[in-house]
């Protein structure tokens, strides 16, 4: 039992070392999100992060709980029932300096890998102004048949960071079937 409260304390003290303002892994539904919501909204609030930085990254938070509960491929109930979809993933926002980082983490179907990648590869060359113009066609265009939003996330995401967005996939030995996918975003 004293080893363990040990740890706990080194995480604390890592989590203050790194300005750690928001950390979740875990299971993701609608309903949490909601409630973590609030969470992320004043730990934003208390860190005294600005109107609008706080804006964006509230924002990028909603998208990346969102990729969460629809994509990720580790559920405990799947999509189809009263409460909606609970799948496993993680979420951290913390602060260097004056940027802001999110990182998001969600186990998801290899064979999704290559479609992914070519969603968010282009985005990393495009100015503000082509994801600003890709935005736009996207909220006129018809919702893509795989898509469980408009396919706006990424985009919005995207739009609001100050670099572009990085992201790895970390295929699971254990499960060749199913990859790691790992989102940062920097505002």
């Amino acid at each position: 039992m004293f080893e363990l409260l040990e740890q706990d304390a080194a995480f604390f003290e890592l989590a203050q070392r790194r300005n750690l303002i928001f950390y979740h892994k875990g299971y993701f539904s609608h309903s949490i999100v909601a409630a973590m919501s609030e969470v992320v909204k004043l730990q934003l609030e208390v860190a005294g992060v600005s109107g609008p930085t706080r804006r964006k990254l509230f924002s990028s938070f909603i998208e990346l709980a969102q990729n969460i509960v629809h994509y990720s491929s580790d559920s405990l109930v799947e999509g189809g029932g009263e409460g909606g979809a609970i799948r496993e993933g993680a979420v951290c926002i913390s602060t260097e300096g004056e940027r802001h980082l999110m990182l998001c983490m969600n186990p998801i179907a290899t064979s999704a890998v290559s479609q992914l990648r070519e969603r968010l590869e282009p985005l990393r060359n495009m100015s503000l102004e082509e994801i600003k113009q890709a935005y736009k066609l996207t909220l006129r265009a018809d919702t893509p048949e795989e898509s469980k939003g408009a396919g706006l996330g990424f985009l919005t995401m995207a739009r609001d960071a100050s670099a572009p967005l990085e992201f790895a996939f970390y295929p699971r030995g254990d499960a060749p079937e199913t990859t790691l996918f790992c989102l940062k975003t920097i505002i």
